[in-house]
């Protein structure tokens, strides 16, 4: 059984970055990602903070935009239709959720699709679905699949199974498993599929993104399996100082006995998320020359 280092194959894309970086400063091009967080959801503030902290060790212009949650839905459109107005900013990204009183589809959707590093807007999901490599791929499916890749598992031919539709991971999940680059056989199962475990079994390749702690049990999972774990869960746990411990959607303990390779959680996938995401903010800088 192999264990997929996320935190090591990451530190490999952020090393290729570095290095673009430095060519396209070079060039006179110094990209730059703008992060808007509307309220104080703690979770939200460590990861923009980690989001900020990878841009200025990569030498990539950032800006941290903080609003009070009670900004308005106009209000927070009148920063996005700012930043896509900025030559300086080539990336932008809402963080998400934001405050319920926001309609968060609405904002992605004013987010300039040549900025949308997020790979959210219908432009570039339509960019996906056509396998069109001028598109932003999201970072945390794009991340999954450099995992597979990293890892040597060969997804041509291979049964797939994406438990979980969302269009931040298991939709375009999918596109990406059955594109030509990668040949994989995808279903997608969810919450209304019947008999989820017979599903599951089936897979070679099982991506389990439902945000669901350790949904996925052993006898789910078939002997050989290559599971990739989405999930990242706060589960109480009063022997940790932070009074939580984080988890996936797989019982990794027992699941992992039976797999070819798998991703832990945390050190898997999250990792990978912030390092597609300066991926895309270099591709969007190059882009814009």
């Amino acid at each position: 059984m192999k264990i997929i280092d996320g935190k090591a194959v990451a530190a490999e894309v952020l090393l290729e970055c570095r290095e673009e970086v430095l060519a396209l400063v070079a060039q006179g091009i110094r990209p730059g990602l703008a992060v808007v967080l509307v309220g104080e959801d703690p979770a939200s503030q460590v990861y923009v903070g980690s989001k900020a902290k990878t841009c200025g060790e990569l030498g990539i212009h950032s800006e941290k935009i903080v609003l009070p949650a009670a900004t308005s839905q106009e209000e927070l459109m009148a920063v996005v239709r700012k930043l896509n107005n900025d030559p300086a900013i080539h990336g932008i990204l809402v963080q998400s959720p934001p405050p319920r009183h926001i309609d968060e589809s609405a904002v992605v959707r004013a987010i300039d699709p040549r900025k949308d590093v997020d790979g959210f807007h219908p432009e570039n999901v339509a960019k996906l679905a056509l396998e069109d490599p001028g598109g932003f791929v999201p970072c945390t499916p794009a991340g999954a699949m450099r995992l597979l890749a990293a890892a040597g598992i060969d997804t041509n031919g291979a049964e797939a199974v994406v438990l979980g539709r969302s269009m931040i991971v298991g939709k375009p999940m999918a596109l990406l498993l059955m594109s030509k680059n990668a040949n994989a056989t995808v279903t997608v199962a969810h919450s209304r599929s019947r008999d989820l475990p017979a599903i599951c079994r089936r897979a070679d390749i099982l991506i389990a993104a439902v945000g669901r702690p350790e949904m996925v049990r052993a006898d789910w999972v078939k002997d050989g399996c290559v599971v990739i774990d989405v999930g990242i869960n706060r589960i109480a746990d009063s022997n940790k100082k932070s009074g939580f411990r984080l988890t996936g959607d797989v019982a990794y303990d027992e699941v992992a006995p039976k797999c070819a390779a798998i991703t832990p959680v945390p050190g898997g996938v999250g990792p990978m998320t912030i390092a597609m995401l300066m991926k895309n903010t270099l591709q969007a800088a190059r882009q814009s020359r």
